[in-house]
């Protein structure tokens, strides 16, 4: 296999909609069907939904890393900054 995952078939199903507009995009680029095209945007999906799923472990982590009086502040700050946007 040199190195490559080795292919699984699955079925899906979409509408027909969506069928169609997949057939015209793989014949625009010359391709025999869609599944590339099919795989390119599930590894854009999974790499979109890692990076996000990671910034929320983020942000969940500074949870409590103010003390109240630090976060009271920053609160107020925000507010001041907030009332002088036009």
């Amino acid at each position: 296999m040199h190195g490559k995952m080795p292919h699984v078939r699955t079925t899906i199903e979409i509408p027909d909609s969506q069928r169609a507009k997949l057939v015209e995009l793989a014949a625009q680029r010359r391709e025999k069907g869609f599944s590339r095209i099919v795989q390119e945007a599930l590894d854009r999906y999974l790499a979109e939904h890692a990076t996000r799923s990671a910034r929320v472990r983020a942000a969940l982590e500074v949870l409590g890393a103010l003390d109240p009086t630090d976060a009271d502040a920053l609160a107020d700050s925000v507010t001041q900054l907030r009332s002088r946007w036009r």
